[in-house]
């Protein structure tokens, strides 16, 4: 298959950034992008939470906001998808321009502020999903976030749970973007606790024939102290996996000028290896007993592999879209296979945090 990607990117990088997502998802829901080859192999398949993944690569939240694509999104050969940020109200989000691209650094800022259509909008889109006769196989992500202006978060996160959470297949709680004022005040121990005890109380009430998995994201801007309290309070919380990470506030010395000093949360090559040694220092601290996801600068198989070594269940990508295209994911997925068989495993699961096991 043709990739027309570097054909077309000149004509998306003379526009806006944010202006040229919209576009993008304009033509993903036109039917206008080509479908990838198939990307099934027994060595890439794997099932947690009792989910069957075709492949190891999702596509990250953030994205589809408003879960309008998630078919498309499958299309391209992800093996999960994770649509959101969502929160209970409709919001617009931070003022624009707030999404900046660095081309010579694959790196982007971004300062959104969790726009998006509001929960009830948002349950409309996605039942037109779920409705489809022939639905692509390939877990759902719902990513779930507070609205900028409530003053106690567990109220957004519960609600969304109760309404969202019979249709997810996993649900993730967003505590680490930047963009919301207070946000990443919940990455503290008893908010925390007090946040998982009851997003899990109302899951189990809520769904109690499917209780779907719950994830936490977290950022990478963690000191050792921090990383060590979170681990413990996430096994002491009983949630059943993390996201690694979020973007970052780190600003590089190497970004492009001008771009450096956009505020927001960068994400991109410039987050690879932060993002890699946070997963590493979780699976560490947590004694491997909690499934983690790995995301952050990954734009190739090798950069896939190494999180999955450093203990990484599964990837995410989401920037490097923006710099490769839609041929990323087969790309990735291809590289796995070939690191795989080099390595001499049968399956994926084989290879996770093979760095920890000497």
């Amino acid at each position: 298959m043709i990739d027309i990607y570097p054909i077309v990117k000149p004509l998306f990088f003379k526009m806006a950034p944010e202006k040229a997502h919209n576009l993008t998802l304009s033509i993903m829901k036109a039917g206008l992008i080509p479908a990838s080859p198939s990307r099934s192999d027994p060595a890439l398949e794997q099932s947690l939470w009792g989910l069957k993944f075709p492949n190891p690569v999702g596509l990250s939240a953030g994205f589809d906001k408003n879960a309008e694509v998630i078919g498309a999104s499958f299309k391209m050969g992800f093996g999960f998808v994770e649509v959101g940020t969502v929160t209970p109200k409709p919001q617009d989000g931070n003022p624009e321009p707030r999404v900046f691209r660095d081309p010579a650094n694959e790196a982007v800022i971004n300062r959104m502020g969790f726009p998006n259509v509001g929960m009830n909008a948002f349950k409309d889109n996605l039942e037109k999903f779920l409705s489809q006769k022939k639905r692509p196989s390939g877990a759902i992500g719902l990513n779930i976030g507070m609205n900028k202006t409530q003053k106690e978060p567990v109220k957004d996160y519960v609600q969304l749970i109760r309404m969202l959470g019979p249709m997810a297949d996993y649900m993730t709680i967003n505590i680490s973007s930047p963009n919301t004022p207070g946000l990443r005040d919940l990455q503290k121990r008893e908010p925390l606790l007090e946040l998982i005890g009851g997003v899990l109380e109302a899951r189990d009430k809520a769904c109690r024939e499917m209780p779907p998995p719950i994830l936490v994201k977290l950022a990478p801007d963690l000191d050792n102290a921090q990383r060590e309290e979170l681990a413990q309070t996430l096994l002491d919380s009983k949630i059943d996996g993390v996201i690694l990470g979020n973007t970052t506030l780190d600003r590089p010395e190497f970004l492009s000028d001008g771009f450096r000093d956009e505020k927001g949360g960068l994400s991109g090559q410039p987050l690879t290896d932060k993002s890699t040694q946070l997963i590493s220092d979780f699976y560490r601290l947590t004694d491997g007993k909690l499934t983690i996801v790995g995301v952050g600068g990954i734009s190739s198989a090798e950069q896939a592999y190494a999180k999955i070594k450093a203990g990484a269940s599964l990837v995410q990508v989401y920037s490097a879209l923006v710099f490769k295209g839609p041929r990323l994911i087969a790309n990735i997925n291809d590289g796995l296979l070939s690191q795989l068989q080099a390595d001499g495993y049968s399956n994926i699961s084989e290879a996770i945090a093979a760095d920890h096991k000497g």
